[in-house]
């Protein structure tokens, strides 16, 4: 009979704290991309449930069809963008997937064009520039084969365009998220 071998629970640790290869996160950067990723997942799972649910107060928002269609694109980039920097790089998955995020986040971007009061946009569609030029630079680094600044590139698309704004939609009054969980 063969005995079963399991790997230490130590090695789980070592590949957290050292970096093997340049596209791998260093443990402070992995450690902020769970926390964000991970929080910001279950917020929205939690914001959706309550609205589902009936515990939120009407939510006049989605009778905006941008509002909708911004919300129907951005959510799925949440867990979508965590499992990408999480996972194995360089496999057929991971360039499918990112191609998807890539695109979901440019859609997203766009439609954030269509939702303002009257014809002012507010200080939050800076963002929306922003998701351009990283969205371009992770595809045209990735092909040139500069990992390093295509690593920088999702990693400050991640944090900086889809986490800033999604604290944002959460804690200023009146904002779809603010709520879907606070009423």
């Amino acid at each position: 009979m063969t005995a079963a071998t399991f790997p230490s629970p130590l090695s789980t640790f070592k590949r957290l704290s050292q970096p093997k290869g340049v596209m791998q996160l260093g443990l402070i950067t992995r450690a902020l991309v769970i926390f964000a990723g991970s929080t910001m997942s279950a917020v929205c799972v939690l914001a959706i449930a309550r609205a589902l649910l009936g515990y939120a107060p009407d939510l006049p928002h989605l009778s905006n069809a941008a509002v909708l269609f911004h919300v129907t694109t951005v959510v799925p980039c949440v867990p979508l963008g965590l499992y990408l920097l999480l996972a194995p790089k360089g496999t057929a998955m991971h360039k499918a997937l990112g191609k998807l995020l890539v695109a979901l986040m440019v859609v997203t971007a766009t439609s954030t064009l269509f939702i303002h009061e009257g014809m002012a946009l507010s200080w939050i569609h800076i963002f929306v520039p922003l998701t351009y030029r990283a969205s371009w630079l992770i595809v045209s680094s990735a092909r040139k084969g500069d990992i390093k600044r295509h690593k920088a590139e999702i990693v400050g698309l991640f944090l900086g365009a889809l986490m800033i704004p999604g604290i944002f939609a959460i804690i200023l009054p009146g904002r779809l998220m603010n709520v879907m969980l606070f009423g």
